[in-house]
């Protein structure tokens, strides 16, 4: 997802399609499982894939949501990994 979303910044319904699909696989950190995928998604560049998103498309409202929500699975929380995650976004 990170990948495609790199090879294709300027294409608006890739960038939206890949937060929503990042924004899916973060969904659930209530367990190891959710909490690794978080985990894993952040380490493939998925932060940063998602802010070039939304800075690259300001005006595409379906980016914005798709990626803020992206943003909220990926950081919310507070504890140490999330904490960390929140100085990259």
């Amino acid at each position: 997802v990170v990948a495609a979303m790199q090879a294709h910044s300027q294409v608006a319904k890739v960038q939206q399609q890949g937060c929503a699909a990042l924004r899916n696989v973060c969904y659930g950190d209530d367990d190891d499982a959710g909490r690794a995928r978080e985990q894993r998604a952040a380490d493939a560049g998925a932060i940063e894939a998602v802010v070039a998103a939304l800075q690259a498309h300001p005006q595409e409202a379906e980016v914005q949501t798709e990626g803020c929500g992206a943003l909220r699975n990926l950081c919310a929380g507070d504890d140490a990994a999330r904490l960390a995650r929140k100085q990259r976004a």
